[in-house]
């Protein structure tokens, strides 16, 4: 009977137990050896973005995550072509299929929870052929030498083959991390390549155009040698006339971008911070008491990862059902444009659905056209353009808090999850009986409300961040990203810490 009841993903269990995959540790892992497996699997993951496809024709190939590129962590033309795409989309079908009661398991359950992850890996192999195979059959053209020697069809193959073993060899490398080391490898990887665009976008000291002579129509790409630029070749006339515009407002890397960075990573920072923490004791060493700290942005940064990847495959299809000489032949959704229109050569909407659910690119891109649609038009009206803005924010806030709540319920943050890790730790809440069913009715006026919360506030900051703009063209939803990454990683540092010089602590971080 019990047999029965267990959901039909068990059937799948046998296939995809015989995929690779890293075991894990049998014991502790030692701090030393977890920030050594970091280091190497992020100096592995930055070789990989520097490793191109072989036989693929960069100057013919168009990117359809450009949008995307440093939330995808990945790297256009490379063997991280998709990224984390193809990881994260899977994780979002589970995770929907999970939190509707479609695929029926309960993942406070061990066995179920085995099958989930199980699962979820053979899952990411069909996501890596869905999105692999449409690009480059489309996009990804191969050199006219690479189709010479191999045929058309086997040239494709071909790069398909290198695509699929770059990206699950990423996946690989996100299990290596989660398992051996420290953390989430799919959040180190996007904190790497959104440091890596912050850095060359504020820094970066060669010209728009590497063709041709620096100068004022074509000026450095950093933001801070730009302004040094401007500032010493123009006369106080230029400045006023149009040398604050320039450094203030023009593109790439405008000083306003930067300083929206900042304030990003200031706000972030401090709204990481905020906690409600509940008083614990340990109810057998007398004395011993502790706090449980319930974060104001309890569901991490994952929701934003997770909307954010849900939009770029709605942009990607958006391309392809309007462009693709295939897929544009479909009844309705083929080369409709209320679902999405693009100029050639160019993988960003330009109108339609795909435009008003992408992320704006900063104040250029909505506010100028509004202030002055003369000078600054982008193909659109002022009234449209406030509604891109309303529809991309509102998407952004209302979706982030659905995946908060799915997130905390699949990963075991949800109040009766942390009711029996607080209880089979030892720990108690003082005035309360010792009944995990007394502590979750306590929790439980404290977890949903947040859960909502911090969704909302992630959504939030990350389409605030968009609309004022980033530098390096890192996205409102990079920073925001990799400012919550970096400060989880470093409290999970700190953490690893702690258990290597308190042992009795493992249990209650969930250690081993």
């Amino acid at each position: 009977m019990v047999e029965e009841q267990k959901s039909l993903l068990y059937k799948f269990k046998p296939i995809s137990d015989r995929l690779p995959a890293v075991t894990r540790p049998e014991g502790h892992v030692h701090f030393r050896t977890k920030m050594m497996w970091v280091v190497v699997i992020l100096i592995v993951y930055f070789v990989m973005t520097n490793v191109y496809i072989y036989g693929l024709d960069q100057a013919e190939t168009l990117d359809l995550f450009a949008q995307y590129r440093t939330i995808m962590a990945g790297a256009s033309g490379s063997l991280l072509q998709l990224g984390i795409g193809p990881i994260v989309t899977a994780s979002i079908i589970m995770q929907l299929f999970v939190g509707a009661k479609i695929i029926k398991l309960d993942l406070t359950n061990k066995e179920d929870k085995a099958c989930y992850q199980s699962v979820l890996k053979l899952l990411v192999i069909v996501m890596i052929i869905v999105e692999a195979v449409p690009q480059v059959f489309g996009y990804l053209v191969p050199s006219s030498s690479f189709t010479s020697a191999f045929g058309g069809t086997g040239a494709k193959l071909l790069i398909i083959f290198q695509l699929f073993l770059g990206s699950y060899i990423i996946f690989l490398m996100d299990e290596v991390v989660s398992k051996w080391g420290i953390g989430s490898g799919i959040s180190l990887f996007i904190a790497a390549g959104v440091a890596e665009a912050l850095f060359t976008g504020t820094l970066n000291w060669n010209a728009v155009d590497s063709t041709a002579a620096m100068s004022i129509s074509n000026l450095p790409a950093g933001t801070i040698p730009k302004a040094l630029y401007v500032i010493a070749n123009t006369s106080p006339t230029e400045m006023a006339n149009y040398g604050y515009e320039l450094i203030f407002l023009g593109e790439p890397n405008s000083l306003i971008a930067l300083l929206g960075t900042l304030m990003i990573f200031l706000l972030v920072a401090y709204l990481e911070s905020s906690r409600i923490e509940l008083p614990l004791a340990h109810s057998n060493a007398r004395g011993a008491r502790g706090r449980y700290p319930i974060k104001l942005i309890y569901a991490s940064n994952i929701p934003v990862i997770l909307m954010s990847a849900l939009l770029a495959n709605i942009s990607m299809f958006a391309l392809l059902f309007y462009s693709n000489g295939t897929l544009s032949q479909i009844p309705f959704l083929g080369g409709n444009e209320y679902l999405g229109y693009f100029a050639s050569g160019e993988t960003s909407a330009s109108g339609g659905l795909a435009w008003y659910l992408s992320a704006p690119t900063g104040l250029s891109s909505w506010l100028l056209p509004i202030l002055d649609p003369i000078t600054y038009s982008n193909g659109h009206t002022g009234l449209m353009n406030m509604m891109h803005v309303v529809i991309y924010f509102t998407v952004m806030v209302l979706g982030s808090i659905l995946f908060a709540k799915f997130w905390v319920e699949t990963t075991n943050m949800g109040p009766r999850a942390v009711a029996s890790q607080i209880q089979k730790s030892g720990m108690q809440m003082p005035g309360f009986r010792r009944d995990p069913r007394v502590l979750e009715r306590v929790l439980e006026r404290y977890i949903p409300a947040v859960t909502v919360l911090s969704g909302a506030l992630v959504g939030a900051l990350a389409a605030f961040a968009d609309l004022i703009g980033t530098t390096g063209n890192a996205s409102g939803t990079g920073v925001l990203l990799t400012v919550g990454i970096l400060i989880h990683l470093y409290e999970a540092m700190g953490r690893e810490q702690m258990m290597e010089m308190h042992p009795v602590m493992r249990g209650f971080f969930g250690g081993e």
